[in-house]
């Protein structure tokens, strides 16, 4: 009973977040080799901010070694995972990128992170899906870039978004996902369907929500709790052990949470990021670990996705979800895939 309520607490993929004064980047980066300060002739970080749909956008840039405004570049655009932000595994893979001669742009999601939007932490799928084509927007206006190629890479939950984006938006001539994770699909069945039993009572407690967020302004929120060392080694699941670790010890941000505005379930749970799969038409790699026991989300997308162009799958052996996200023989090899793809596919 005990291990199963850890489960229910765990199941939106709880962070636990740090004191602000203990990250020593200047850009309060938190990921292993990130830019400490912009050199001239390396790769370089540019915090920016814009609107999108009345809401500041907090996002980094980054912009290949030697960068120069009057040449022609192709980009790419990093969606990050759920309760993340783009100080950690998103901004990993936009300077890894960046490394290799592609203008990168990864941005807190509205509602999130240093974005603006209240209430805070709202996780609603049409929010993030827009929130990828806000940065499509705005890094199609950036100098230098090129925009017939543009790329997107997802990562974790945004993965499953950049999915759902790419289906309509023809921007982006190639797409790939990271250990991609399915929100909706998880928030209404459950991790590996481990809370199929209790949907309609979680609908109930969402819809409570949503009339107390209207009726007199209370914020309730799901997942808004901490768990001990104790509890976190006693979870039964990779994804949500390492993901505490992760996100609450080795590559804690004071702007990453998982708590969620318990109204959001009344649009989660409805979502499917593999929906309307044959939508996609654009070349595809999808990349996780073998050893990952949320792999089972990236082999139906992939199992769906009939009209992909040179669709491919990439499994990285030996690694589970949250590895891919910073341990570095696997953080290699995910980046030399994505750039062997993006080299054939943003000509």
């Amino acid at each position: 009973m005990k291990i199963l309520k850890l489960i229910s607490l765990a199941i939106a993929f709880l962070g636990v977040t740090m004191d602000a004064n203990e990250i020593k980047n200047p850009f309060t980066l938190v990921y292993e080799g990130a830019i400490t300060k912009n050199v001239k002739g390396e790769v370089n970080i540019h915090p920016v901010t814009y609107k999108l749909n009345g809401i500041d956008i907090a996002a980094n840039v980054y912009t290949p070694a030697n960068y120069d405004a009057s040449k022609s570049y192709p980009a790419i655009v990093v969606a990050h995972p759920n309760g993340g932000v783009k100080e950690q595994v998103a901004g990993l893979y936009a300077q890894s990128l960046a490394q290799i001669g592609y203008i990168t742009i990864a941005a807190d999601a509205a509602f999130q992170g240093a974005s603006g939007g209240l209430p805070r932490s709202v996780d609603k799928p049409a929010n993030r899906v827009e929130d990828i084509h806000g940065m499509a927007d705005f890094i199609s206006q950036y100098k230098g870039v090129d925009i017939s190629r543009l790329g997107l890479l997802g990562i974790c939950g945004g993965g499953g978004y950049s999915l759902e984006a790419a289906k309509t938006d023809k921007r982006f001539k190639a797409v790939a996902t990271l250990s991609m994770f399915n929100s909706g699909i998880v928030r209404k069945n459950g991790y590996l369907n481990s809370q199929v039993d209790t949907i309609q009572k979680r609908l109930e407690q969402a819809s409570q929500a949503r009339a107390e967020e209207k009726s007199v302004g209370k914020i309730i929120y799901a997942a808004d709790v901490k768990l001990s060392d104790e509890q976190i080694a006693k979870l039964p699941y990779d994804l949500y052990r390492e993901g505490f670790i992760y996100y609450g010890k080795t590559h804690a941000h004071p702007n990453s949470t998982f708590r969620y505005t318990m109204s959001s379930l009344l649009d989660l749970m409805l979502f499917d990021a593999t929906t309307n799969m044959e939508l996609i038409n654009q070349p595809l790699l999808m990349i996780a670990g073998d050893k990952a026991d949320s792999l089972y989300m990236t082999l139906e997308a992939f199992q769906k996705a009939h009209n992909a162009k040179n669709k491919e799958l990439f499994l990285i052996k030996g690694a589970t979800h949250i590895q891919t996200y910073w341990k570095p023989e696997y953080v290699k090899q995910a980046v030399e895939k994505l750039t062997q793809f993006y080299k054939v596919n943003l000509q």
